[in-house]
């Protein structure tokens, strides 16, 4: 048993209450305490902010225990190291002296090492005649032997900490996932609720994640996230219970068939459609023949706009941009805004629905003017559903909507010339 006499340190550093506190944990090891050197060492790593020693402390610490010669930290033997500085700045990466000397400092202060300086400074060891040392003079590490099981518990809690971190940030992701796509799955299929609001919700819980998240804040924004989550399931479940209750076999919604199966040419129908409210200015009765047959299917309950095409330009100018030779004829206005919709995110479903709603010169009109609008509008699919939904019922004109931009188009001219 090495005794140790020294209890100040050397030359112009004073006695520090964290010096006592070392020295005082060095003697409470146990007489039969034993502890691999490596696992206390990867223990101290886990905890060090709590421990308070940056990485290159720990550098240090690692370099000092690669100088004890057993694979153990065992009460009663040596444990005392003795490095010059040359030797522990190589193993410590080539780091310079001044810095060395600032880091074995904090682990001093941070109660990992004891000093045991000796009369002059330097480190060495006394040996007996027979070899055995007699006095070392150097770093003790025995406060790593006497709190390892400190070390150890610290650890745990910090990995149990992390760990329920990584729980709380993937349930957030998944919360997050699947709020952002039901609000776009409502706003985008037009269906009651206020989705709108529940975005403006959304946004506001999500601005509470700061850069760096603790768990306080992950478990807040989660109970938030949960609440959000189950009132937007709710509605969506609401509306599938009355699509399940209002469905019937007799009825015709049960048949609408895929667009992919019935592709409505465009062009052709702007044809016929010509064709027929021409024949019906020309002609006052019709042959029973013609009176039977069913309309297209896009125009059975879509007037023709009797909107000129050049008011319409004027009103949304930014149509042109997308159509290859000019817009001069109905037809190349469809063919623009069929191009110009999927720029949008109009999903073809939605614009076929819109084609047979309200007609596809009606429909071309809306495409143009959510185009027009586009930065005031979040989901061009969803604003389209709902005007192709109050078409349906009779409550849509585009009138209006043309109106607007040409009032807003002719302020902008007003406010450019002067």
């Amino acid at each position: 048993m090495i005794e140790h006499i020294a209890t100040t340190p050397f030359g112009r550093r004073a006695l520090s209450p964290a010096m006592l506190a070392g020295q005082a944990s060095a003697r409470k090891a146990s007489a039969a305490a034993s502890i691999d050197k490596w696992r206390v060492f990867r223990a101290v790593c886990e905890a060090k902010a709590p421990i308070g020693a940056s990485d290159r402390s720990l550098a240090v610490l690692s370099a000092l225990l690669s100088f004890h010669p057993q694979a153990e930290l065992t009460a009663g033997n040596r444990l005392v190291v003795f490095p010059s500085n040359t030797q522990l700045a190589l193993r410590a990466h080539g780091m310079a002296p001044a810095t060395l000397r600032r880091h074995l400092a904090t682990l001093v202060e941070c109660g990992l090492v004891v000093r045991r300086d000796s009369p002059n400074g330097k480190r060495y060891a006394r040996k007996s005649e027979g070899g055995e040392i007699e006095m070392a003079f150097g770093f003790d590490l025995a406060p790593l032997l006497a709190r390892a099981t400190e070390f150890e518990r610290m650890a745990d809690e910090i990995r149990a900490e992390r760990r329920a971190i990584q729980l709380l940030r993937e349930r957030v992701t998944l919360l997050r996932r699947n709020i952002s796509k039901m609000i776009v799955f409502g706003l985008e299929e037009g269906l009651e609720g206020d989705w709108a609001v529940a975005q403006c919700d959304y946004r506001a819980i999500v601005a509470q994640l700061p850069r760096t998240l603790t768990r306080a804040v992950l478990e807040t924004v989660e109970g938030q996230l949960r609440a959000l989550s189950a009132r937007l399931h709710k509605s969506l479940e609401l509306r599938a219970f009355s699509q399940d209750s209002s469905g019937n076999e007799s009825q015709d919604e049960r048949h609408i068939q895929s667009s992919k199966i019935q592709t409505l040419n465009i062009e052709s129908s702007i044809e016929k459609s010509t064709e027929r409210n021409g024949a019906s200015h020309r002609q006052t009765t019709h042959p029973v023949s013609e009176r039977q047959k069913a309309p297209e299917p896009e125009a059975r309950n879509a007037p023709l706009p009797t909107y000129p095409l050049g008011l319409v330009l004027r009103a949304c100018p930014d149509i042109a941009d997308y159509a290859r030779n000019g817009v001069a004829s109905w037809t190349d206005l469809v063919a623009a805004a069929n191009l110009v919709r999927s720029a949008l995110g109009v999903n073809p479903d939605a614009w076929e629905q819109a084609c047979q709603a309200m007609g596809p010169r009606n429909a071309a009109i809306c495409v143009a003017a959510i185009l027009q609008r586009a930065e005031h509008i979040h989901s061009a699919g969803g604003y389209l559903r709902s005007l192709s939904g109050r078409a349906r019922a009779g409550q849509f004109s585009v009138g209006p909507v043309l109106m607007s931009l040409l009032r807003a188009a002719g302020g902008k001219c007003e406010k450019q010339s002067a």
